[in-house]
């Protein structure tokens, strides 16, 4: 459940890294909210319930999708591509720093990089 609520907290944010436990937990937490507002919209019988949700969330899944590209070293327009984006979510992040930022994973790797440049150990 945390990360869900940690793609939460980067609802628009589109830039950066999302490691496949953030990824994959998020989607799994969201199809159990889904399902569970779904059921509870046809007991109250409010057919609005689960479309607000859906739309609500519809930016975060995006944004948690587009990070999770960036980890494999891609655009985040390959989410477009239905079959090979799923591989993609599939994939094992890039290991250490890439073009779209940090390892999400080990981001001290990032830090020694850093100190190994300028020689000033931290």
């Amino acid at each position: 459940m945390k990360w869900f609520f940690e793609a939460l907290k980067k609802y628009a944010v589109f830039e950066g890294r999302a490691r496949r436990k953030e990824y994959w937990y998020f989607s799994l937490f969201f199809m159990l909210f889904a399902f569970a507002i779904l059921i509870i919209s046809q007991l109250v019988r409010n057919p609005w319930l689960y479309p607000l949700y859906v739309l609500a969330l519809f930016i975060p899944s995006l944004a948690v999708g587009v990070r999770r590209m960036h980890d494999v070293n891609k655009s985040g327009w390959f989410i477009l591509i239905p079959i090979y984006s799923l591989i993609l979510c599939f994939t094992k992040g890039t290991e250490g720093p890439n073009d779209y930022g940090v390892d999400p994973k080990n981001p001290e790797f990032e830090e020694f990089l850093n100190e190994a440049e300028t020689g000033n150990p931290a």
